[in-house]
């Protein structure tokens, strides 16, 4: 599997959902992303083990490309996908995963939250994050165009570190 989305909303099929998924089909249009939304996995995301968590996590490590999506939630992501992400070794639990880092919200405020929250967590777990955070209207974002101009915009970029991260980590 190349493209994967993981949601940290704790509403299911959420809105955030449908961005990712939208993000992850404009960044990679030939193929279609496999969707982890955290909140089915509930209770087991609160320790090691569960073996939907490590089997969902696995799946994310064995992705190129990832779209990690969750609303603003007290100015920062939730606290779902963090217990998610504590499920990844340091420095190598995503090595070799083109990350993009996307959230969303009600209004500007929190914009820079992609960049400035989402995007360090993802790079100390291993990650390369080097397509910018995308920061989206949750009322807006399915007709704004916000979307289509980031995706057009980095899908070649995006293109360039999958080749990049396979030829690094196949050698």
């Amino acid at each position: 599997m190349a493209v994967t989305v993981v949601v940290g909303n704790p509403k299911p099929a959420s809105r955030t959902l449908a961005a990712a998924t939208l993000v992850a089909e404009g960044l990679r249009p030939d193929e279609t992303p496999e969707v982890i939304d955290l909140v089915t996995l509930g209770p087991g995301l609160l320790g090691w083990g569960d073996p939907a968590v490590t089997e969902a996590a696995g799946r994310v490590a064995a992705s190129d490309l990832v779209v990690f999506a969750s609303p603003t939630f007290k100015a920062t992501y939730t606290g779902l996908l963090k217990l998610f992400l504590e499920q990844f070794d340091g420095g190598t639990g995503l090595a070799g995963v083109v990350a993009v880092p996307l959230m969303l919200g009600a209004g500007p405020a929190h914009a820079l939250a992609p960049d400035l929250l989402l995007k360090p967590v993802l790079v100390e777990i291993g990650a390369t994050a080097a397509l910018p955070g995308l920061y989206l209207s949750d009322r807006t974002f399915q007709e704004d165009g916000a979307i289509t101009a980031y995706t057009e915009r980095w899908r070649p970029v995006a293109d360039a570190l999958r080749t990049t991260e396979k030829a690094t980590n196949h050698a």
